[in-house]
Order: structure tokens, then sequence, then C-alpha cells
């Protein structure tokens, strides 16, 4: 495939808005959602990562089960989904993640759960000693309803050796992600770009994610993630400008147009980039979010969380008209 970052800016965004239109019209979506990082004491030293914590620091946290549902209770009354992701916890057991999804499900049942990168579920098989089939099923019979797509960093694996030499390999990365939509769970897919990266490990990235999908049809959407490099191995690198973010947002647009929706995610856009991106070929804002932890653990100005009002303003004064949807991108109505 052509390397479509090598093409004018202004004609990529034109085509990427094409698509986009013919895609979806004039719907943007968001979500009202609450994340859920249950703990940032975690085993692996991915070098990126400004969110993660020993077990033992001052400012290490992890929540139990009872601190999670009174958390939603507080923070996530009118949230249609929960996004879950946390780090790898030493000691904390798989029934820990399965009574969690559990509990979430008894006392929130009309939530959607989106929960565990496929680190995670790799994580969780390990310290249970069960296939990843069976740590799918697990999780599903106790309540999840889809996965994020988190994890992903980049294919490349010189590079992902450099950034996060613990994490697993994009191979398994991928197998997971085919192991859970041949179970029925739906997935997203991200990649984290504006480190070491070339333009042709994103074109690789891009060109894997969209082989999958016709392969499985379970993506739902891909976010590209412009990397933060405050408190990293990084700390000093300059961040990924607003052109290059567009160009990603456009090129993913392109690339995977059999992924049906491509998210700009404010947070680590920031909102303004973000909201151009809707001109640049993506389809969605994400979500409330309310106190999102790891992308600002690296820096990141964008606010913690934002009002329904403020979404549907940033979508509106694009000209296009915003859609309250839940995880699975079904309509819902504005309460």
């Amino acid at each position: 495939m052509q390397n479509l970052f090598d093409k004018d800016f202004l004609e990529l965004g034109s085509e990427a808005d094409t698509l986009r239109q013919r895609m979806w019209g004039k719907k943007v979506f968001y979500v009202n959602n609450l994340h859920i990082n249950y703990t940032n004491i975690c085993v692996s030293k991915c070098r990126f990562c400004a969110f993660a914590r020993d077990e033992g620091d001052d400012d290490g946290y992890f929540m139990e089960i009872d601190d999670i549902l009174e958390y939603v209770r507080k923070s996530g009354k009118e949230a249609d989904e929960l996004h879950i992701v946390g780090g790898l916890h030493p000691t904390a057991p798989f029934t820990y993640y399965t009574d969690m999804l559990s509990e979430l499900k008894r006392n929130f049942p009309a939530k959607v759960l989106k929960g565990f990168s496929a680190v995670e579920i790799d994580y969780f098989s390990r310290i249970s000693r069960i296939g990843i089939v069976d740590v799918i099923k697990g999780l599903k019979k106790a309540g999840l309803d889809m996965m994020p797509g988190g994890g992903a960093e980049i294919f490349n694996p010189e590079v992902r050796n450099e950034i996060c030499p613990e994490k697993i390999e994009a191979d398994h990365w991928l197998r997971i992600h085919e192991i859970a939509h041949k179970e029925g769970v739906k997935t997203n897919a991200t990649m984290l770009y504006g480190h070491l990266e070339t333009d042709e490990h994103r074109m690789e990235h891009l060109e894997a994610i969209r082989d999958l999908q016709e392969k499985t049809g379970g993506f739902l959407a891909f976010i590209p993630l412009s990397f933060h490099p405050e408190n990293t191995f990084l700390d000093g690198m300059m961040p990924s400008t607003g052109m290059d973010d567009l160009k990603m947002v456009a090129v993913s647009r392109l690339v995977l147009d059999n992924v049906p929706h491509i998210k700009a995610y404010w947070v680590m856009l920031g909102e303004k980039t973000a909201q151009i991106a809707l001109r640049f070929g993506a389809d969605d804002l994400d979500g409330t979010i309310f106190r999102e932890n790891i992308t600002h653990a690296a820096g990141a100005t964008s606010s913690e969380g934002l009002t329904e009002e403020e979404l549907r303003g940033m979508i509106t004064a694009s000209g296009l008209e915003p859609v309250r949807r839940n995880a699975f991108y079904e309509a819902m109505p504005i309460k």
C-alpha cells in the first residue's frame, strides 16, 4: 500500500473528510463514560509510561472492589460506559477482576463494561495459569461487554523493544484480539505515535489492523494516540505537532476504511485539535471520561473531563450533528 504520509496535507484531509461523510454523513459520536484506573502499581517497566508505580511507592494506589463501586456511584451516575484499565498488579488474583466485573454488573446493569487491554488479558492468563480463551470466557461470563484497544503501542519490533521491552509482542496482541472477536467480544484498536517510530512503521501498524479486521470484523473503532513525553524516558522530546496529529487521523481513516469509527481522542490531542480532526476523518470524540489519569501523568494539559454540553458544543461548532452513543455506537437519548 502507498505510504499515505507522503501525500499533501490538505489533500489527505479532504479525502479523509469525504470518506467520513460517505460513511456517517454529519453524525459525530460521543459517549458519557467514566474511566476506572483501578491501580497504578505495575510489574511492567514500559519506558514511555509516566503512570505506573512500584508496590510500596508513596503515590501508588490500588482500589478495592467496594472503592470502585463507590467511585461509580459518586462520579458515574450519567455514564453509559465504564472504561476499566490499570497496571499489572503483582498480587491481585484473577478472581479480583472477575469479581469486579460481577459486582459492577450487579450494581449497574445498564452500564456497558469495557475493560482490560490485551496486555492485561495476557497477564491474567499468566497469573491464573489458564489459556487466553478461558480468560476471555471467564471475564465475559462475569460481565465484560467489550475490550478497549490499549497496549498496541507500535507494532514494529525494534521500536517496540525500545519503548516497552516487557510488553507482549505485536503478534500476541493481535492474536488476543482475534480470540476476543471469535468469542463475540468486540474491541477497539490503537496506535501510540510521535516517539521513535517512522511513517513506514505507522503504515505497517495500520495495515496489520486492517488485515485482522478483514478476517474477523471485530474492531469497532481505531484510536490514534499522540505520545506525551513528559515524565518518561523521552522527557525533553518535542511532542507531535498539530499538523502531524491531523495527518495521523486522516491516514487512519483512509487506510482503515473497513473499521467503522476513527476517534479524535481529545485527552491526547487537546480539545481544539480534536475538534479540527472531525474534518480530517474522525467521526467520534470519545467521551466525557471524568478524571483520566494515565495521559495526564505524562503531562497532558487537556481537561480531566468534559461535560456532555461541552462535547456537543464542540461538534455543533464544527457544523456537524452530535450523537450520544453507547460503547457499541447505538444511539442513546439525551438525558
